[in-house]
């Protein structure tokens, strides 16, 4: 994670969607004629009774649209905006910093858009880039607006009003094209609003933070020039290459439409041809037309899965990380940088590795997303130069990822004195990181677990985790005491190094176990297994004090830090779960001590801690903790910062009432492990768990009515159902399934790829529809309403 007090560093599948419901029984599947009845609500839009009438058909969109966000009051920061996205390109917008009356910014940003100049690093000469901005300019003064950012459509309507008239607005970011499109229709006194391009300074956003690396320079400016009616502003790159933002406007009748889109070519300088090419092909299309396949994306999207709980502002809040998870990433786009596709002047211009992207993707996992898995696909296309990462000695054996990397995991420090970007261990002052690959392999290894893609398993993780701990191996050595000890190494952001590192001991510790475990599943009998054993049975115990866990051997826990890269056992890795009354203490203990020095606490302490609390099943702390995050951290628009716009804690929020829903490590599915009292009802549906089985069930008063599961992959299925007394166990013909009991209340059930299997009390035929929770009190809506 990026951090504000530290000094510059020296170096630097789609998945099938599940049977879906449409306020229909969760055992059947969405009729066509129910997946229609969502596509037609933009015509009762205006009809409260025709939108109830969609509601009571379609339980996504009830759930949606109650979390759209609104502006009554003019936003005045990317804290407070509207934001379109698609992975790619982006657009966050608000007014004209300075003009707030007279323009609103409408902001044009890209995720594959950087610097290519690696000796400089990555967080100058790799980069992202600024690109610019256009202004929408109306005519009179802006006296208001009544803006809606629609979840299920993806896309920002309403009005501006201004001294002269109104401007009707709708805009989004086409899902497949990747073009801004935004339609202004305006009343007779704004027919002469007008649109104006104010391309960025194609510099380093860190620049306006840190001093300029010595021989650093700024890109030259940009060149606009119209192309046959396409105006396009070409930013030439000191590397080689380009990016370009290329636009039209067109008019029809009273409505006037832009379209813009960014393309960006390195080393050759072919962005401007596809630029133009594209611009001039949407721009044949009416609005209404380009939002029919990009509306049709983002409703199947949603439909993969669905969580109500009673609490308004949350339920909210979840829905809208989905909205900004899906608008910031694609399997097939970069990793998210530290402010996804929205780029704004901030000191992390670039993929952080030692938390925030590991945070920003846990959510896809559970909520059934694994098409939006960019990790996985991005260490494994660019394996080879993870290898130059690492110290030319261990390069044949080894990978390493640095703290930051730009989209195709280089870190710059090739062009350094060191020639490396992951320091080594017990040498490299100040800060030998070496864990952050090994984290980023857990979320391939919950990609793995949550799909049972053998060819994840074989291909990816098994080789790459093979390498990581392999570079730990070169340096874990024997001390006094016979343990297996590991020379200093840095954990994330506390400050100083230390011996036996607890961050790299339980990084270390889950590798081996992990590639034992993969090893015989893969039924491969690797050399190196005896060493992964040894190491299990022999390296020293983490180190703890009265306190709880220690930074490592050498720095206790004893100042406020935001971190909890010495808790990684306890989540997200479970290697210690509280499984004795003496490991259960120790975790409380580490948890109460760690949050207990404010100062430096942050959005994701919080994040972190409310998914611990789950683990020990305190469903009030959890609930607690995400009501500090809120209510400190989280902006009007749900965006987060520190120094700089970051968005991987409002994501890890979303992760954590996941873990509050359900939990499905250890090879148990634990349902409703965390709840706190108030969310006495809660639907879930298709929640997608460790072993590749969809799960769906309904608490009702304060209990767990029924449980379903269907397994994709013919795992091993045990669960914790959390029903009280007899139950009845069937499978999708109601048919009774055979099952035994697990201990700990839960029950094991012989389960193939492809059948589904009912859980109730005794005797009881509930009814299965899946429809919105009733919220205990209604809550604002997110964004700047009027109240």
């Amino acid at each position: 994670m990026p951090n504000p007090s530290e000094p510059a560093p020296s170096r630097r599948t789609v998945l099938a969607t599940g049977s879906a419901l449409g306020g229909t029984l969760v055992t059947a599947g969405l009729t066509t004629a129910q997946a229609s009845a969502a596509d037609r609500a933009e015509a009762s839009a205006g009809h409260p009774a025709g939108r109830q009438a969609e509601h009571a058909a379609d339980p996504w969109r009830a759930v949606l649209d109650d979390a759209d966000l609104v502006w009554q009051r003019m936003p005045t920061t990317w804290y407070e905006g509207p934001f379109l996205g698609n992975g790619f390109l982006g657009s966050g917008i608000y007014a004209e910093p300075g003009a707030t009356s007279t323009a609103v910014r409408f902001n044009v940003q890209h995720s594959e858009v950087q610097d290519h100049r690696p000796e400089f690093g990555s967080l100058f000469g790799l980069a992202r880039l600024p690109i610019g901005y256009f202004t929408l300019e109306p005519v009179g003064a802006i006296t208001g607006l009544d803006w809606r950012l629609s979840l299920q459509d993806a896309e920002l309507t309403g009005t501006l009003t201004t001294e002269k008239g109104s401007l009707t607005l709708r805009a989004l970011v086409h899902n497949d094209r990747s073009v801004l499109a935004v339609e202004v229709t305006p009343s007779a006194g704004e027919r002469d609003f007008r649109w104006v391009f104010h391309p960025a300074d194609a510099i380093s956003p860190r620049a306006a933070f840190k001093p300029l690396p010595d021989g650093y320079q700024g890109n030259p400016p940009a060149e606009v020039a119209d192309h046959d009616g396409v105006t396009a502003a070409v930013q030439p790159l000191l590397s080689g290459g380009q990016h370009v933002t290329a636009w039209r406007e067109q008019a029809k009748g009273g409505t006037r439409t832009l379209y813009v889109h960014v393309a960006h070519s390195y080393p050759r300088s072919t962005a401007l041809d596809r630029a133009l090419k594209t611009v001039r092909a949407t721009a044949r299309l009416p609005y209404s037309a380009l939002a029919l396949d990009h509306r049709a994306w983002w409703h199947a999207y949603y439909r993969k899965s669905f969580l109500s709980l009673p609490d308004a502002r949350i339920q909210r809040f979840y829905w809208i990380q989905l909205y900004k998870t899906a608008s910031a990433a694609r399997r097939d786009a970069p990793v998210m940088a530290t402010s996804g596709p929205w780029l704004e002047p901030t000191p992390w211009p670039n993929t952080w590795w030692n938390l925030n992207a590991q945070l920003e993707y846990w959510l896809i996992h559970g909520s059934n997303h694994l098409e939006l898995d960019a990790i996985t696909r991005a260490l494994s296309e660019f394996r080879d130069n993870l290898a130059k990462e690492v110290a030319q000695p261990y390069r044949a054996d080894s990978l390493g990822i640095p703290r930051t990397t730009d989209p195709h995991l280089v870190n710059g420090a090739a062009g350094t004195l060191t020639g490396y970007g992951v320091g080594i261990p017990g040498q490299d002052p100040p800060t030998p990181e070496v864990g952050d690959l090994t984290w980023a392999l857990h979320n391939v290894w919950l990609t793995y677990r949550h799909t049972m893609d053998r060819a994840i398993l074989r291909d990816v993780l098994f080789p790459l985790l093979r390498k990581a701990v392999n570079y730990y191996l070169h340096f874990l050595e024997p001390g006094p005491d016979g343990k297996l000890h590991l020379p200093a190494t840095f954990s994330p952001e506390y400050g100083g190094n230390s011996r036996d590192c607890n961050y790299d001991l339980m990084l270390l510790t889950w590798g081996c176990r992990t590639l034992l475990e993969s090893a015989e599943l893969l039924g491969m009998h690797d050399p190196l297994a005896p060493r992964w054993r040894e190491v299990l049975a022999k390296r020293v115990a983490y180190p703890t004090d009265a306190n709880g866990f220690m930074i490592g051997a050498d720095i206790p826990f004893a100042k406020s830090h935001r971190h909890y890269s010495h808790l990684l056992a306890v989540y997200p890795l479970y290697e210690v779960t509280g499984r004795t009354p003496d490991e259960r203490a120790l975790i409380e203990r580490s948890l109460a001590h760690w949050v207990g020095f404010e100062g430096a606490l942050q959005g994701y302490t919080f994040t972190g801690a409310a998914s611990m609390s789950a683990l020990l099943g305190k469903g009030e702390d959890a609930l607690n903790y995400l009501g500090e995050l809120m209510t400190r951290f989280i902006q009007p628009n749900t965006m987060y910062k520190e120094s700089g716009p970051v968005i991987e804690t409002p994501l890890s929020a979303a992760q954590s009432l996941h873990d509050m829903v359900c939990q499905s490590w250890g090879g148990v599915i634990k349902v409703f492990p965390a709840l706190p009292a108030a969310w006495a009802d809660l639907a879930v549906h298709n929640f997608r768990t460790q072993g590749a089985f969809l799960l769906s069930a309904r608490r009702q008063g304060g209990s767990t009515r029924w449980v379903r599961l269907i397994s994709e992959a013919g795992a091993p299925c045990v669960v914790r159902h959390g029903l009280t007394g007899p139950i009845d166990v069937r499978d999708g013909h109601g048919r009774t399934l055979r099952h035994s009991d697990a201990g700990d209340g839960a029950i094991q059930i012989p389960l193939r790829k492809g059948e589904s299997a009912l859980i109730t009390a005794r005797g009881d035929r509930p009814d299965l529809t899946i429809t919105p929770v009733r919220p205990n009190e209604d809550a604002p809506r997110w964004g700047l309403p009027l109240s």
